[in-house]
């Protein structure tokens, strides 16, 4: 069960703070404090005093465990989901129990629409890469604003163009590169995600071998030997789960060779 709880900024009332404590069958309580106006302003500019108050009034935190699903394949969208925290990944379980990551997200992005527009269930599965912070705002009330709102509506419009043309990317990449650089495009695709750590040179995210092979369309035996040869090569250095970039132009001419 969730319970929500909202209180007014004492120094300005034109900002909501929401006070959320999730209540999880395990027992798990999480306090969560968020100010949607200042989390999510690329939409906010778009929207009237009215559809802010909608908004505000409607959305849900909800916090996530690492590994945690968020939605399953097969089930009904309801919601706009935006990370406000964390890492995310939408994947898709394929033949003899392999998954095949589709998308990573990242703060803040959307998602969790394109089924809702298509009035389809998911196609898709996602699940936190480690603890995350999402907001839900219902789909219909999102619908109705977009109705009336020419601006939001070409907002979306521009995010569900922008990942098209990402996925169309990725097909062309996952099925006509080699394995080298069909990994070395996921590095790539990684660093531009997340970004890198403070030393300038380090993924500033942490994949096991069997998501990185499913992030790049490989076996996890493939993926293993692959990040090998890269070491031996120089390209990068391997330190458990962190990637560290050696040698950027190879790794670039690697992905582009194929």
């Amino acid at each position: 069960m969730y319970l929500y709880i909202v209180h007014k900024s004492n120094l300005n009332p034109k900002f909501v703070f929401y006070n959320i404590v999730l209540q999880h069958p395990m027992s798990r309580n999480i306090k969560e404090r968020i100010d949607l106006s200042f989390s999510m302003t690329d939409i906010w500019r778009f929207l009237s005093e009215e559809e802010r108050e909608l908004i505000k009034s409607d959305a849900r935190i909800v916090s996530f465990r690492k590994n945690e699903t968020i939605y399953l394949e097969g089930d009904k969208p309801k919601d706009l989901m935006c990370l406000l925290k964390g890492k995310v990944k939408i994947y898709k379980d394929g033949v003899g129990g392999r998954s095949q990551i589709i998308r990573m997200i990242k703060p803040i992005q959307y998602f969790g629409y394109r089924a809702y527009f298509a009035k389809e269930n998911y196609v898709t599965a996602s699940a936190a890469f480690e603890a995350s912070t999402i907001c839900f705002i219902s789909m219909r009330l999102i619908e109705k604003i977009l109705r009336a709102n020419n601006q939001l509506a070409f907002f979306f419009i521009n995010m569900l163009s922008f990942d098209l043309g990402i996925a169309d990317q990725r097909i062309v990449n996952l099925t006509q590169k080699h394995v080298r650089g069909r990994l070395a495009e996921s590095l790539i695709f990684l660093r531009e995600s997340y970004g890198l750590e403070e030393d300038g040179a380090t993924i500033d995210i942490y994949l096991t071998r069997e998501d990185l092979a499913n992030l790049s369309n490989m076996t996890t035996a493939n993926a293993i030997r692959t990040l090998a040869s890269f070491v031996n090569e120089g390209v990068i250095s391997l330190d458990g789960r962190k990637i560290k970039i050696i040698d950027e132009d190879a790794l670039m001419k690697i992905s582009k060779i194929g």
